[in-house]
Protein backbone atom coordinates (compact mmCIF):
# COMPACT_ATOMS: atom_id res chain seq x y z
CA UNK A 1 0.00 0.00 0.00
CA UNK A 2 2.94 2.51 1.11
CA UNK A 3 6.29 1.57 0.13
CA UNK A 4 9.23 4.03 -0.04
CA UNK A 5 12.83 3.08 -0.72
CA UNK A 6 15.68 5.89 0.06
CA UNK A 7 13.65 8.72 0.03
CA UNK A 8 14.93 11.86 0.92
CA UNK A 9 14.43 15.59 0.36
CA UNK A 10 16.42 18.45 0.22
CA UNK A 11 14.73 22.27 1.25
CA UNK A 12 15.72 25.00 -0.53
CA UNK A 13 17.87 26.47 2.33
CA UNK A 14 19.86 23.65 2.08
CA UNK A 15 18.71 21.39 4.71
CA UNK A 16 18.33 18.06 4.16
CA UNK A 17 15.92 15.17 5.11
CA UNK A 18 16.16 11.44 4.99
CA UNK A 19 13.41 8.96 5.80
CA UNK A 20 14.07 5.18 6.70
CA UNK A 21 12.25 2.68 4.29
CA UNK A 22 8.71 1.75 5.07
CA UNK A 23 6.15 -1.04 3.80
CA UNK A 24 3.02 -0.15 5.31
CA UNK A 25 0.18 -3.44 3.88
CA UNK A 26 -3.29 -2.14 2.86
CA UNK A 27 -5.59 -1.84 6.46
CA UNK A 28 -2.19 -1.13 8.35
CA UNK A 29 -1.80 1.42 10.92
CA UNK A 30 1.72 3.22 10.70
CA UNK A 31 2.64 5.84 13.54
CA UNK A 32 5.36 8.09 12.30
CA UNK A 33 6.71 9.57 15.44
CA UNK A 34 9.60 12.13 15.96
CA UNK A 35 10.17 15.68 17.36
CA UNK A 36 8.90 18.50 15.84
CA UNK A 37 11.12 19.73 12.66
CA UNK A 38 12.10 16.14 11.97
CA UNK A 39 10.12 16.10 8.82
CA UNK A 40 6.73 14.32 10.17
CA UNK A 41 5.28 16.73 7.97
CA UNK A 42 7.28 16.64 5.02
CA UNK A 43 6.71 12.80 4.73
CA UNK A 44 3.59 13.20 4.48
CA UNK A 45 3.54 15.29 1.86
CA UNK A 46 5.58 13.54 0.04
CA UNK A 47 2.91 10.27 0.20
CA UNK A 48 0.44 13.07 -0.50
CA UNK A 49 2.13 13.54 -4.06
CA UNK A 50 2.17 17.48 -2.78
CA UNK A 51 6.14 17.84 -2.46
CA UNK A 52 8.41 15.40 -4.94
CA UNK A 53 11.27 13.85 -3.31
CA UNK A 54 14.77 15.08 -4.14
CA UNK A 55 15.78 11.09 -4.26
CA UNK A 56 14.62 7.74 -3.85
CA UNK A 57 11.19 6.04 -4.78
CA UNK A 58 7.66 5.40 -3.28
CA UNK A 59 4.68 3.80 -4.60
CA UNK A 60 1.12 4.66 -2.99
CA UNK A 61 -1.61 2.66 -3.73
CA UNK A 62 -0.01 0.98 -6.64
CA UNK A 63 0.80 3.91 -8.11
CA UNK A 64 4.69 5.17 -8.46
CA UNK A 65 4.42 8.86 -7.38
CA UNK A 66 7.17 9.87 -9.49
CA UNK A 67 5.53 9.16 -12.32
CA UNK A 68 2.43 11.48 -11.90
CA UNK A 69 2.33 14.69 -13.65
CA UNK A 70 0.82 17.32 -11.24
CA UNK A 71 -2.66 17.40 -12.67
CA UNK A 72 -2.66 13.55 -13.10
CA UNK A 73 -1.20 13.57 -8.97
CA UNK A 74 -3.91 15.68 -8.63
CA UNK A 75 -6.65 13.91 -9.61
CA UNK A 76 -5.10 10.58 -7.92
CA UNK A 77 -4.78 12.37 -4.71
CA UNK A 78 -8.61 13.18 -4.78
CA UNK A 79 -9.52 9.51 -5.19
CA UNK A 80 -6.96 8.00 -2.62
CA UNK A 81 -5.96 10.18 0.17
CA UNK A 82 -7.46 11.50 3.09
CA UNK A 83 -5.50 14.16 4.48
CA UNK A 84 -6.65 15.38 7.80
CA UNK A 85 -4.08 18.34 8.70
CA UNK A 86 -3.07 19.59 11.75
CA UNK A 87 -4.57 23.05 10.83
CA UNK A 88 -8.60 21.95 9.60
CA UNK A 89 -8.75 24.41 7.02
CA UNK A 90 -12.65 24.68 6.64
CA UNK A 91 -14.06 27.53 4.87
CA UNK A 92 -15.53 29.73 7.74
CA UNK A 93 -18.23 31.43 5.15
CA UNK A 94 -19.21 27.95 4.31
CA UNK A 95 -21.86 25.32 6.40
CA UNK A 96 -20.24 21.75 7.34
CA UNK A 97 -22.70 20.63 4.62
CA UNK A 98 -21.07 22.97 1.78
CA UNK A 99 -17.18 22.46 3.39
CA UNK A 100 -17.74 18.67 2.26
CA UNK A 101 -19.33 19.31 -0.87
CA UNK A 102 -16.62 21.62 -2.35
CA UNK A 103 -14.24 18.26 -1.44
CA UNK A 104 -16.72 16.32 -3.72
CA UNK A 105 -16.77 19.60 -6.44
CA UNK A 106 -13.23 19.69 -6.16
CA UNK A 107 -12.51 16.06 -7.03
CA UNK A 108 -14.74 16.84 -9.91
CA UNK A 109 -17.85 14.56 -8.60
CA UNK A 110 -21.57 15.68 -8.42
CA UNK A 111 -22.50 16.95 -4.93
CA UNK A 112 -23.95 13.66 -3.28
CA UNK A 113 -25.98 14.50 -0.41
CA UNK A 114 -26.80 11.15 0.74
CA UNK A 115 -22.69 10.40 1.23
CA UNK A 116 -22.42 13.82 2.94
CA UNK A 117 -24.89 12.94 5.43
CA UNK A 118 -23.66 9.22 5.83
CA UNK A 119 -20.15 10.71 6.77
CA UNK A 120 -21.54 12.94 9.22
CA UNK A 121 -23.97 10.50 10.60
CA UNK A 122 -21.19 7.59 11.04
CA UNK A 123 -18.55 10.59 13.21
CA UNK A 124 -21.74 11.66 15.29
CA UNK A 125 -21.92 15.55 14.23
CA UNK A 126 -24.41 15.21 11.53
CA UNK A 127 -26.63 17.65 13.81
CA UNK A 128 -24.23 20.34 13.42
CA UNK A 129 -24.64 20.06 9.45
CA UNK A 130 -25.94 23.81 8.75
CA UNK A 131 -23.35 25.44 11.12
CA UNK A 132 -20.08 27.05 10.50
CA UNK A 133 -16.85 26.47 11.74
CA UNK A 134 -17.04 29.31 13.47
CA UNK A 135 -19.60 27.84 15.40
CA UNK A 136 -18.22 24.28 16.18
CA UNK A 137 -16.08 23.61 19.33
CA UNK A 138 -12.38 22.28 18.58
CA UNK A 139 -13.70 18.50 18.89
CA UNK A 140 -16.69 19.18 16.77
CA UNK A 141 -14.64 20.46 13.84
CA UNK A 142 -11.85 17.96 14.09
CA UNK A 143 -14.34 15.62 13.64
CA UNK A 144 -15.73 17.16 10.51
CA UNK A 145 -12.42 17.63 9.09
CA UNK A 146 -12.10 14.35 9.36
CA UNK A 147 -15.51 13.63 7.83
CA UNK A 148 -14.24 15.83 4.97
CA UNK A 149 -11.03 13.40 4.37
CA UNK A 150 -12.84 10.32 4.37
CA UNK A 151 -15.65 11.51 2.09
CA UNK A 152 -14.17 9.83 -1.46
CA UNK A 153 -13.59 6.82 0.41
CA UNK A 154 -9.51 7.02 0.52
CA UNK A 155 -7.49 4.06 0.06
CA UNK A 156 -5.04 5.96 2.89
CA UNK A 157 -5.74 8.66 5.24
CA UNK A 158 -2.84 10.93 6.81
CA UNK A 159 -3.05 12.59 9.99
CA UNK A 160 -1.00 15.19 10.85
CA UNK A 161 -0.81 15.92 14.66
CA UNK A 162 -3.98 14.83 15.64
CA UNK A 163 -3.66 15.34 18.72
CA UNK A 164 -2.07 18.57 19.44
CA UNK A 165 -3.47 20.80 22.10
CA UNK A 166 -5.65 17.76 23.36
CA UNK A 167 -6.27 16.70 27.11
CA UNK A 168 -5.47 13.29 27.67
CA UNK A 169 -9.34 12.45 27.11
CA UNK A 170 -9.78 14.36 24.30
CA UNK A 171 -6.66 12.82 22.89
CA UNK A 172 -7.80 9.26 23.31
CA UNK A 173 -10.93 10.12 21.34
CA UNK A 174 -9.28 11.55 18.62
CA UNK A 175 -7.15 8.55 18.31
CA UNK A 176 -10.11 6.38 18.44
CA UNK A 177 -12.31 7.94 15.75
CA UNK A 178 -9.52 7.83 13.57
CA UNK A 179 -8.80 3.79 14.41
CA UNK A 180 -12.14 3.37 13.62
CA UNK A 181 -12.85 5.03 10.72
CA UNK A 182 -10.09 3.74 8.90
CA UNK A 183 -10.86 0.44 10.09
CA UNK A 184 -14.70 0.83 8.95
CA UNK A 185 -12.88 2.13 5.52
CA UNK A 186 -10.91 -0.39 4.68
CA UNK A 187 -8.01 2.19 4.44
CA UNK A 188 -4.62 2.20 5.03
CA UNK A 189 -3.65 5.11 8.49
CA UNK A 190 -0.96 6.99 8.93
CA UNK A 191 -0.80 9.14 12.24
CA UNK A 192 2.45 11.69 12.21
CA UNK A 193 2.81 13.54 15.64
CA UNK A 194 5.58 13.83 18.18
CA UNK A 195 2.46 13.24 21.02
CA UNK A 196 4.36 10.32 23.21
CA UNK A 197 0.75 9.46 24.53
CA UNK A 198 -0.16 8.46 20.47
CA UNK A 199 1.62 4.70 20.87
CA UNK A 200 -0.10 3.52 24.28
CA UNK A 201 -3.49 4.51 22.24
CA UNK A 202 -3.15 2.35 19.51
CA UNK A 203 -3.47 -1.45 20.67
CA UNK A 204 -0.69 -4.26 19.57
CA UNK A 205 -3.40 -5.15 16.85
CA UNK A 206 -4.75 -2.53 15.27
CA UNK A 207 -7.45 -2.58 12.29
CA UNK A 208 -8.21 -6.29 12.76
CA UNK A 209 -5.26 -8.48 12.37
CA UNK A 210 -2.49 -6.14 11.52
CA UNK A 211 -1.00 -4.77 14.23
CA UNK A 212 0.69 -0.96 14.24
CA UNK A 213 3.95 -0.18 12.53
CA UNK A 214 6.23 2.50 14.18
CA UNK A 215 9.03 4.60 12.60
CA UNK A 216 10.80 7.56 14.57
CA UNK A 217 12.75 10.22 12.51
CA UNK A 218 15.65 11.86 14.24
CA UNK A 219 15.95 15.88 14.06
CA UNK A 220 19.05 15.11 12.88
CA UNK A 221 18.43 14.58 10.00
CA UNK A 222 17.90 18.21 8.88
Amino acid sequence: MICTRGLCYHYPNGARLVFPDVDVPQGAVLLLSGPSGCGKSTWLAIVAALVVPTAGSITVVGQTLDALQSVAADAWRAKAIGFLPQKLHLSAALSVYQNLAMAQWAAGQKEDASRIHAVLQALGVMELVQRKPGQLSGGQAQRVALARSVLLHPQVILADEPTASLDDEAAADAVGLLLATAKGQGATLVIATHDARVAALIPPVANGKIGFQPSYLQRSAL
